[in-house]
């Protein structure tokens, strides 16, 4: 029995699951969607979703706006943190620097819900669910 058990197993061990979620999450981070299967997606959007917050936890415009050289040090620390373990799962510098510019500014005042996934019908090869998953388009205020 599985009661208590999170996430989906994919038909995968491990570290596969892992390094394929890595591999996901740095495409969807670089190209804003990406199309794969249904239960992929699903479960990438919590990942996707976590690497995003942690990219707007301690913005540069935070520090800039530090009162104090101790409170400026003190959220240069937490921002490399931050940096340090969404690189564990954003293994490539491009889609890192956007998750921590373009995004972190893109989803400043959006408490969540990063992401969307859209339902595209079954693949022709082995009638699999397959789905978009892609990064929600913030308008400004009018």
């Amino acid at each position: 029995m599985r009661h208590r058990k999170s996430g989906r197993q994919l038909n995968r061990n491990s570290s596969h699951r892992k390094a394929m979620y890595r591999n996901m999450v740095t495409s969807l981070m670089l190209h804003g969607r990406i199309r794969t299967t249904e239960a992929k997606a699903k479960e990438l959007r919590s990942i996707a979703d976590r690497v995003i917050t942690l990219g707007k936890k301690v913005t540069p415009a935070e520090i800039a706006a530090a009162e104090s050289e101790d409170q400026k040090k003190v959220l240069t620390a937490r921002r490399v943190h931050n940096i340090r373990r969404a690189r564990r799962m954003v293994n490539n510098s491009e889609a890192l620097h956007k998750v921590f510019n373009e995004y972190a500014e893109r989803y400043t005042a959006r408490p969540g819900g990063y992401t969307r996934v859209l339902k595209l019908g079954n693949r022709p090869g082995d009638n699999a669910p397959m789905a978009m998953i892609e990064l929600v388009v913030e308008h400004p205020a009018v």
